[in-house]
């Protein structure tokens, strides 16, 4: 019987539906993560009478046909990169992109990953980088001797040396891309250019196209709590509907193999 397993590709697709739901309340406090959402489409169609087909030798035409479908799967988790809330801080290597563009961050094996997490640190030899010792690009060093560190809206970071005179240590620049939801998530809240994501473009924040910074803060997630709640009352809904036209077409093979 059809039913048993088009419905079972149902609660396949909805078991994956609430684990996409689960990850983005489990990421609800994650600093710049970008929420999930799991796009399904139909499979294949039995034509048990196929629809323009010729029914007399007078030219008439079967107007709809007899189509049986097989089910659904999921096509795509897409991630949904809108912006999340700017929240101060306080703690001055911390910054926010308000718009588009991801930070630069240089991979131990050279690569460059992207991100919106801007909870920078000072490591030993004054390198801004990330919580995991990653060097944010262009690499910025800060002076054993500096204080007062600031970073503009535009990304030019300055502190105040031992002189007492104001001091220029480098730009920081963003990065975007044509298809930004293309871009590969590999955790610790990096990711990958793809060749669907398209090469970076890189400019410097405030510039058309680009977003600017806001020292002192850092962009919350995305998630909303209600839309995930009423989204997985929703999926359970579906499995549930799904687990009972199973049980229904069980009961009508029993049915059948108890004839007499």
């Amino acid at each position: 019987m059809r039913a048993l397993h088009i419905a079972a590709t149902g609660m396949r697709a909805q078991e994956l539906n609430v684990e996409v739901i689960s990850n983005n309340v489990a990421n609800l406090r994650t600093t710049g993560y970008k929420r999930q959402r799991a796009d399904f489409q139909d499979l294949l169609y039995e034509n048990l009478r196929r629809v323009g087909t010729a029914t007399s030798d007078t030219g008439t035409i079967v107007p709809t046909g007899v189509q049986i479908g097989s089910g659904v799967k999921v096509a795509a988790t897409a991630r949904i990169l809108t912006q999340g809330t700017i929240a101060p801080t306080g703690k001055e290597t911390d910054v926010a992109i308000r718009g588009e563009g991801f930070f630069q961050i240089r991979l131990p094996d050279g690569n460059t990953a992207y991100t919106r997490d801007g909870s920078f640190e000072r490591d030993a030899n004054g390198q801004l980088t990330t919580v995991d010792g990653y060097e944010v690009l262009p690499g910025i060093v800060i002076p054993e001797d500096g204080r007062d560190l600031t970073i503009n809206a535009q990304g030019v970071v300055q502190v105040v040396n031992g002189n007492g005179q104001i001091q220029d240590l480098g730009q920081i620049q963003l990065a975007r891309f044509v298809n930004k939801s293309g871009l590969e998530a590999v955790g610790d809240n990096l990711f990958l250019e793809t060749t669907s994501s398209g090469a970076a473009i890189v400019g410097n924040p405030s510039e058309p196209g680009f977003g600017d910074l806001q020292q002192k803060h850092l962009e919350a997630s995305n998630v909303e709590a209600v839309t995930e709640i009423s989204d997985l009352i929703a999926a359970q809904r579906a499995y549930e509907m799904n687990s009972r036209i199973i049980q229904a077409a069980d009961e009508m093979s029993s049915t059948v193999s108890n004839l007499r």
